[in-house]
């Protein structure tokens, strides 16, 4: 029962759930400093937020040169491809801002 409780807990902040849409909705794995610009908060919350999310085993992590990229763990049973499919539900209007600035960002990473 812990794995649920940990995911709903991790869940119940709202920049946390913003940050796994924006790993859900982009498809991509994203750094902090683009969280950080994307979601207009403080890289110290960002990263709190994350090793929250990570405790949840939602996020994992890969070094890339200097970088730090957080991308979804991959889904290994059927509670978290529900939690999953419940967070792609969540209206884009409720996200136009983040998706812009989360856009932009990657297509800059990608020249």
């Amino acid at each position: 029962m812990d794995e649920p409780i940990n995911i709903f807990k991790a869940l119940s902040d709202a920049t946390r759930l913003k940050i796994i849409w924006l790993l859900t909705n982009m498809d991509e794995k994203i750094c902090v400093s683009e969280i950080v610009e994307v979601l207009n908060e403080y890289q110290y919350n960002v990263s709190r937020h994350l090793k929250i999310l990570k405790h949840a085993k939602l996020v994992e992590e890969v070094k890339e040169g200097k970088w730090v990229y957080y991308y979804l763990t991959p889904i290994k049973n059927e509670f978290r491809q529900l939690i999953q499919e419940a967070i792609k539900t969540i209206p884009e209007s409720q996200m136009n801002n983040e998706i812009q600035k989360c856009k932009k960002l990657l297509a800059e990473r990608h020249k």
